[in-house]
């Protein structure tokens, strides 16, 4: 998965292997749709797509992809009870109000959901604060305390625990390591909360 002639994010790439061919996707916070063009080009699946960036929306038109422009946390109420066979919610999750009741929907609309995010505990991230004093910034969050768009703050350790909340259980689950803008990575499988820079869990009901 770490071929220089894909197209995507390794992270992504990971998610696509994880989603079988012909599956109906639903994509959340999809952004230009990277991943649901490469699953509609090599996959053959069914897309739709949630964002709420109009120039990100129009990016993904012109993919010729079904996206729509809304709120994800208010827009998942109009489909019915598995709507899709899969629901992707990649790096997002640190970015909404209420991930619990987000991720009672994505489990109410989607038979199966991959959800992706930073891991906060990485070591850079802890040794940073320990030294330094101040918030931390680091490749994969780069940004400063009063600028983020992340307002959640959790390790891949939190996901774990949250499952039994939020009414999910993980079926399968990667902790990786990325460089080169995220083009590419490796697994981490030795203190993957200490060194893991992302985690993606592949979920479904509890």
């Amino acid at each position: 998965m770490t071929d220089s002639h894909d197209p995507i994010r390794y992270d992504l790439q990971i998610i696509a292997s994880w989603i079988p061919s012909g599956s109906k996707v639903l994509g959340l916070g999809c952004g230009e749709g990277d991943l649901l063009h490469f699953l509609k080009q090599h996959k053959n699946v069914s897309e739709t797509g949630i964002e709420i960036v109009e120039s990100k929306v129009s990016a993904c038109i012109e993919k010729g992809l079904s996206v729509i422009q809304g709120d994800i946390s208010n827009e998942l109420a109009d489909y019915p009870d598995e709507s899709f066979d899969c629901v992707v919610l990649s790096q997002t999750i640190q970015q909404t109000f209420d991930p619990v009741s987000l991720l009672a929907e994505i489990m109410r609309v989607g038979k199966t959901a991959v959800v992706s995010f930073p891991n906060f505990s990485h070591w850079k991230v802890r040794t940073q604060f320990l030294f330094s004093g101040h918030a931390p910034k680091t490749e994969v969050l780069p940004y400063s305390w009063y600028d983020t768009p992340n307002i959640r703050v959790l390790s891949l350790r939190d996901f774990k625990h949250l499952g039994q909340e939020a009414g999910f259980e993980i079926i399968n689950e990667m902790a990786i390591k990325t460089y080169s803008a995220d083009r590419y990575g490796k697994t981490i499988t030795f203190l993957p909360n200490l060194r893991a820079t992302y985690g993606l869990f592949l979920i479904t009901k509890a």
